[in-house]
């Protein structure tokens, strides 16, 4: 398992001259289906947290992002200021920045969640004395709550997203600039439980993404939302954003729907890429018309990079529909996930418990817990996950802590809607 930020930026084009050509479709699929799914033992666990950052005392403040990279230091990354060292936390995490100067730690994969746990609370206390020596602070929900989207970082990339974008309405400022995510990357698993554990942890989505929705006011107005964040996704482009249907061969139908997929930027290309050119369509030399030559496999793994799917498989399977949540409680979906996904049994009842609400994301995003359904299969699933939580080998005030809370997320006074 590796780390892959949600905007790698690269200044130049994303070919090399040793980077094999893609001579036609097949080649094409063939790539992304042996990239994107690798298989094996379930044995790494990874988690990628986001924060926006504001001011101690005045949160609604436009970030300076002078300030920001005086509190982060060596540690600031390279997309702020390009002659830094960009050195890891102490316990190892990257730190990246997300186009509106959100923080984003990204842990190295443990191989059991005890030491994940050790890892990013460390790089945690770290970044949050970093920024308050500073009067910086870390966000506790999933959109910023006080300033409307600001593009900070200036990178060709992010420039280029925010052109696309501008068109199709507010939701990719607001996915770019304002929202912060909790990211979950667990393995695929052994080929035969793939279908499975693809299936499964996409229909978990809407009972978890209302279960841990914390994102309902955004730039000081409460817009009515569960996961403002999750809607500000979803609003973005609807082809790199939709959630993939249940298959049994789960990295074909991956591998066809990206070179179905428009390109979205072109580094090394000006940018901006052609109107509707799919990569299919580069492969078969539809894009000679703009200057391009035929695409290398480089090419193809940069545009893997361009899709913001609630789960996204990058080898292994990358988590993304669930907010930020308060720092001191990172750790309780996290956990919840790892409990839910341990063992063939549980992923099966998962399936069976989800079935209802498969699909329902948006639903999810705006209601949340208020919706019957939901909140009863979510209440279902957390009751699973918890009794499960003695396989993430966590010691048992860590899962008593844990248990609590998310038993209190879902059990707690509700205003159901039919």
């Amino acid at each position: 398992m590796t780390t892959v930020h949600d905007f790698p930026e690269k200044s130049g084009s994303a070919s090399n001259a040793t980077a094999k050509v893609l001579s036609d479709r097949a080649e094409g699929e063939a790539y992304v289906a042996s990239v994107c799914f690798k298989h094996g033992p379930p044995r790494l666990l990874g988690v990628e947290l986001e924060f926006t950052v504001h001011y101690a005392d005045e949160p609604a403040r436009p970030l300076d992002p002078d300030d920001l990279a005086t509190a982060l230091g060596p540690h600031t990354p390279r997309t702020l200021r390009p002659d830094s060292p960009a050195l890891p936390l102490p316990a190892g995490s990257p730190l990246s920045l997300e186009p509106g100067c959100q923080v984003e730690i990204s842990a190295q994969p443990q191989t059991t969640l005890r030491h994940l746990d050790a890892v990013v609370s460390a790089d945690l206390a770290h970044l949050e004395t970093l920024l308050t020596t500073r009067g910086l602070y870390l966000g506790d929900t999933g959109i910023d709550g006080h300033r409307a989207p600001d593009r900070k970082l200036g990178t060709p990339r992010y420039a280029a997203m925010e052109r696309r974008f501008a068109p199709m309405g507010d939701g990719g400022a607001t996915m770019m600039c304002s929202t912060a995510g909790l990211q979950v990357c667990v393995d695929t698993g052994e080929a035969g439980e793939l279908a499975t554990r693809w299936a499964a942890v996409h229909a978990l989505g809407p009972p978890l993404l209302a279960t841990f929705a914390n994102s309902r006011v955004h730039a000081g107005r409460d817009t009515g939302h569960a996961s403002a964040r999750w809607l500000g996704v979803m609003d973005t482009e609807e082809a790199r954003t939709r959630s993939a249907a249940p298959s049994r061969d789960p990295a074909g139908e991956w591998a066809r729907r990206v070179l179905d997929t428009p390109l979205m930027v072109l580094p090394g290309h000006g940018w901006d890429a052609p109107d509707s050119l799919t990569f299919a369509d580069w492969i078969d030399g539809r894009g000679e018309g703009a200057g391009l030559g035929k695409p290398t496999e480089d090419d193809l793994a940069y545009h893997l990079t361009t899709f913001f799917t609630p789960v996204r498989p990058q080898g292994y399977l990358e988590i993304r529909y669930l907010d930020a949540q308060p720092a001191a409680r990172w750790l309780h979906p996290v956990a919840l996930l790892a409990a839910l996904l341990a063992r063939p049994s549980t992923v099966d009842k998962v399936l069976e418990l989800c079935e209802p609400v498969m699909g329902r994301w948006e639903c999810a995003a705006r209601f949340g817990l208020s919706d019957r359904a939901i909140a009863g299969v979510a209440s279902e699933v957390v009751d699973l996950g918890c009794a499960e939580l003695g396989m993430t080998g966590l010691p048992p005030e860590t899962i008593t802590e844990i248990s609590e809370g998310v038993q209190s997320l879902v059990h707690g006074s509700r205003s159901p809607q039919s």
